[in-house]
């Protein structure tokens, strides 16, 4: 197969992203991941936090990676979500005029995953502020979706994401799950989902991490169900 590089853009302290895309790749050596960092200390509504999503850093981050001739170019921050889609999509805009490379955010293929589903109602699951949390529940439902159980950790983050294990993550989800819905979004790219998105099978579980990766193959022209690794996903065109 024509080998696919994919370019993504990180959070300077983020410690899952990488070694879980690398691990949901592990079987598939024709598409790799590279990785660029730009810095994100902490995710609150207050003060400069939101300032660390502004265009011109991620273009500037997203030209050293076209450096290396990725086929398309990820945003793996979730930011999007509370932001709103328009600033994903105006990032998006911004560094496929800079680059000439496509791009795509882990929100934006959320959407896309949970539109692909033909999911309505949606559970999150997230280390968020209670403000963060309320403002991505906002949005989805501004897109169209109907909003179900929800869990938040009250975490301002960044780094601290990782410190909640597999099993925490676990149970939030089954919670969720136990309240009904279509699909359940974990939704932060620090944050370990993964294990909770293969234990619980009752409904699908979307983890970030999955979805960026899923959405950037797309975007790269790729066949996700090269990906067997990403699930349900893998499933969806």
């Amino acid at each position: 197969m024509q080998a696919i590089r994919l370019g993504m853009l990180t959070p300077s302290s983020n410690t899952v992203l990488e070694p879980a895309t690398y691990g949901l790749l592990a079987d598939v050596p024709h598409i790799s991941a590279h990785f660029q960092r730009l810095r994100v200390l902490s995710i609150t509504l207050e003060g400069g936090s939101t300032g660390q999503f502004d265009v011109a850093p991620m273009v500037a981050a997203a030209e050293m990676l076209a450096d290396a001739k990725v086929h398309a170019i990820c945003w793996n921050g979730t930011s999007g979500s509370w932001l709103g889609l328009e600033a994903d999509r105006a990032v998006c805009d911004a560094i496929a005029t800079a680059t000439g490379i496509p791009a795509t955010t882990a929100t934006l293929a959320l959407h896309d995953a949970l539109t692909a589903l033909g999911a309505r109602r949606i559970g999150l699951v997230t280390p968020y502020l209670g403000s963060v949390q309320a403002a991505i529940l906002a949005n989805l439902r501004a897109a169209g979706f109907e909003t179900g159980g929800e869990r938040h950790l009250e975490d301002p983050g960044n780094y601290s994401f990782a410190d909640h294990d597999d099993a925490l993550v676990t149970r939030l989800v089954r919670e969720v799950a136990a309240e009904g819905c279509d699909a359940i979004a974990i939704h932060c790219t620090n944050f370990r989902g993964l294990a909770a998105a293969a234990a619980v099978t009752d409904v699908p579980v979307l983890d970030s991490v999955a979805v960026a990766l899923w959405g950037a193959i797309r975007a790269a022209g790729g066949v996700t169900a090269a990906v067997p690794a990403l699930g349900v996903l893998a499933r969806l065109a």
